[in-house]
């Protein structure tokens, strides 16, 4: 199993060229000893920095916020422009990297599938738990929309500077299923180690990435928006936020399940997400 891994990685990575993807530069495959020369990421993983409260201060909301986007460019590449897609099946910010500049880049590969349409897509649940999508565990397919909620974990883990357990165990149904969201405020759920975001471009990024990540955790796959529609959004600019940021709640953020039901509605990621 373990050579499987690594071969597997070694295959997929080099077919990857993405700027938030780690760099591969070589690899060692013998009876006694495999290992991969990677790229060297000074800052380590996301994980680790978000454990330390000095590092995780120095990843201001800005570097946080470029964190998500990047990222999301990552998975947006693997799932839309590679071609079969690649499915990465292990997002976590366990293996996102960061180097000097605190820029992210997306690591681990071992259990990276390719989605062939000539094929089936069912395959042994991986990943780590408290970030595997929900119906892995019984349906046991593999689709682009598994990464898209990972990746809505890892956001949410961003914002709050922990693994959002409880977040996850509230909207464990559907977002929209939750009175209990409206009473949440989005500014209390924030890493409290940083201070509370003043500047507008800021504030109104947290509140797109919030509002993405909980569309991203929907129970249903068919309601997540695409990871391309994701990172077009990230991109996209937004004008002034409707309220004051601290009156805002997290049940003002849920996007009814219609706007992504069949991603199909949104291929060319046209639509807006309005907060």
């Amino acid at each position: 199993m373990l050579r499987h891994s690594f071969t597997n990685e070694v295959k997929t990575l080099t077919e990857l060229r993405h700027s938030n993807i780690v760099r591969l530069h070589g690899f060692c495959l013998h009876k006694r000893s495999m290992f991969l020369i990677y790229e060297y990421m000074e800052r380590g993983s996301l994980f680790c920095v978000l454990s330390n409260d000095t590092e995780a201060v120095d990843l201001n909301w800005s570097k946080r916020i470029n964190v998500i986007k990047g990222i999301a460019n990552a998975l947006s590449y693997m799932h839309h422009d590679c071609t079969p897609s690649i499915v990465h099946r292990d997002v976590t910010t366990t293996n996102i990297l960061l180097n000097s500049k605190l820029e992210p880049f997306l690591a681990d590969f071992g259990t990276a599938k390719l989605l062939d349409s000539d094929s089936s897509n069912r395959t042994m649940i991986a990943g780590t738990y408290g970030y595997i999508a929900p119906e892995c565990a019984y349906t046991m397919i593999i689709t682009e929309k598994c990464d898209v909620y990972s990746y809505g974990v890892v956001a949410l883990e961003i914002l709050v500077g922990r693994h959002p357990q409880e977040l996850l165990s509230l909207f464990s149904l559907s977002p929209s299923s939750s009175s209990t969201a409206q009473d949440i405020m989005l500014a209390h759920i924030l890493d409290k180690r940083l201070a509370t975001p003043t500047n507008c471009v800021v504030v109104r990024d947290i509140v797109l990435v919030a509002t993405i990540a909980l569309a991203c955790i929907n129970a249903n796959p068919k309601c997540r928006p695409s990871m391309k529609h994701v990172s077009q959004q990230l991109l996209a600019r937004k004008g002034l936020l409707a309220k004051p940021f601290t009156d805002i709640s997290l049940g003002q953020l849920i996007i009814p399940d219609k706007v992504f039901m069949d991603a199909e509605i949104d291929q060319n990621g046209t639509s807006e997400i309005q907060s």
